[in-house]
């Protein structure tokens, strides 16, 4: 360094970690910086700046401080504006909520397969990146993706496993873009912990999980329905999550929209639920010529970890635009600095994070009802499972039965509340599901009323015919 250069060394004892960190003091070639002498309330010994003099203006410390609690500034009079890692620079005016684009697709009929339907069902919501690792039965919307983000000045790339997948989805929301990634059952395992990390850090973004029969390998290609509970509980920690669960081509493409919607209006990860059933069935679906989008909310200078409403959802920045952005996955105060030691500070993070869902269910839960003004049975189905059951539904009517059919659009948050009040009108509620009785058990835990199952675990679509003797009369021999 020149000798007319001189810097001052400037170092935020309330926001260093001091003990719990001290990279700062360990890189500094020069000895500028030293552990230090004053305790805090929190047991911390903060870093102190011991020789300002020796300050060469390298600028390691300021940029391998993880809290930016260490700013360098030349002082002397031939100073060149160098801006400081974390400074402000001039930010864009708030922005956010909803807007309507047009679609990425001709208005009208379309052909296609399901996968294919989800991948256009994200161009249309905005997506702007896609990480992904290929995998049966999801393959096709990477594919989609990688022939369709280049053509809508996008970026797709294909990771090295699906670890990575989602933490390059996760950095890319950061820098301002919707981010998507697909897989099914072994690879939406593996992204679980960085999914943890999105609810944590409130990073929206989606993940479309094509089920296929399990555990672990199971039958690569064929369908089931056994992730739902792990889309809600494979995380550690207790979190609350959205998911959504579509029954058709059609719904391929609206609930991948609605998914980002989500994502973007409440800072969650969204998870769609398909199955190998809609992923590769080919039908016909409609889009419309306009798309209503949610964009998220920027405020310059607000906190991205905090509001003042109690089930609020904080505006959230992007890196390059001026803010001060701490991201961790530790617990952490409204600013995103470490505040792993605070037990208020812990619990008011965690229950906001789940306020901000359960506070407004009416506008996440979605469902449909079918034949439901006479029914004194209903079926309670979700996912290519409740087409089958629909068909069931309709010969057991024609045979007499009042039965109805409740389909859930949603599953996370699980819409209790309207279960019990299906379950109080009811005789009998009855679930069929390619598993071994995942939604079951949720119905039972809100339900009053009998609640049978009808479950299948062979890797094939329901038998609709299974569903029908069950309404009709082969109770017993199928809940066995």
């Amino acid at each position: 360094m020149p000798r007319n250069k001189t810097f001052a060394v400037t170092l935020d004892q309330d926001l260093c970690k001091g003990s719990d960190c001290y990279i700062c003091v360990n890189a500094c070639p020069k000895g500028v910086l030293a552990e230090g002498e004053r305790i805090t309330s929190k047991g911390l010994r903060p870093a102190q700046v011991k020789d300002p003099d020796a300050c060469t203006g390298c600028r390691i410390c300021e940029t391998l401080c993880p809290d930016l609690a260490i700013t360098i500034s030349d002082t002397s009079q031939a100073a060149t504006t160098v801006p400081a890692v974390g400074r402000r620079q001039p930010a864009s005016p708030s922005s956010g909520g909803w807007t309507t684009s047009p679609g990425a697709l001709k208005p009208g009929p379309h052909y296609m397969m399901g996968d294919d339907a989800c991948a256009e069902g994200a161009i249309a919501a905005g997506c702007a990146f896609y990480a992904g690792y290929p995998i049966t039965p999801a393959s096709e919307i990477m594919l989609r993706m990688a022939t369709r983000l280049p053509e809508t000045g996008g970026v797709f790339v294909q990771m090295e496993d699906e670890i990575a997948s989602m933490a390059a989805v996760i950095g890319a929301s950061w820098s301002g873009l919707k981010g998507m990634t697909a897989t099914a059952g072994p690879g939406f395992s593996l992204m679980m912990e960085n999914i943890g990390y999105a609810c944590m850090t409130e990073t929206p973004c989606v993940v479309v999980d094509i089920q296929r029969a399990g555990p672990s390998t199971g039958q690569a290609s064929r369908p089931a329905s056994g992730d739902i509970m792990q889309a809600k509980w494979g995380t550690h920690g207790g979190v609350e999550i959205i998911a959504l669960v579509p029954w058709s081509v059609q719904e391929m493409y609206d609930l991948t929209i609605r998914a980002f919607n989500l994502s973007e209006r409440f800072r969650v990860p969204v998870i769609l639920l398909g199955d190998a059933i809609v992923g590769h069935l080919r039908e016909s679906f409609h889009v419309e010529e306009t798309v209503e989008l949610f964009d998220r909310a920027k405020v310059p200078g607000a906190p991205p970890f905090g509001t003042e409403e109690e089930a609020g959802v904080p505006p959230m920045p992007a890196f390059g635009q001026g803010e001060r952005l701490l991201i961790t996955g530790s617990t952490h105060n409204e600013f995103g600095i470490r505040k792993t030691a605070d037990p208020e500070v812990q619990q008011r993070l965690v229950r906001r994070l789940s306020r901000k869902i359960v506070a407004h269910l009416d506008e996440i839960t979605d469902y449909e009802l079918y034949y439901e003004d006479d029914a004194q049975r209903m079926v309670i189905a979700y996912g290519s499972t409740a087409r089958s059951a629909l068909w069931a539904v309709k010969r057991a009517r024609d045979h007499g039965e009042k039965v109805g059919m409740l389909r859930l659009k949603s599953i996370w948050p699980f819409p209790g509340e309207v279960i019990r009040q299906w379950g109080d009108a009811c005789q009998e509620l009855i679930v069929p599901e390619t598993n071994l009785g995942q939604v079951s058990q949720l119905v039972q835990q809100h339900a009053t009323t009998p609640v049978s199952l009808v479950s299948q675990t062979n890797g094939e679509i329901m038998d609709p015919r299974r569903v029908t003797d069950f309404l009709l009369d082969g109770r017993t021999k199928l809940a066995s």
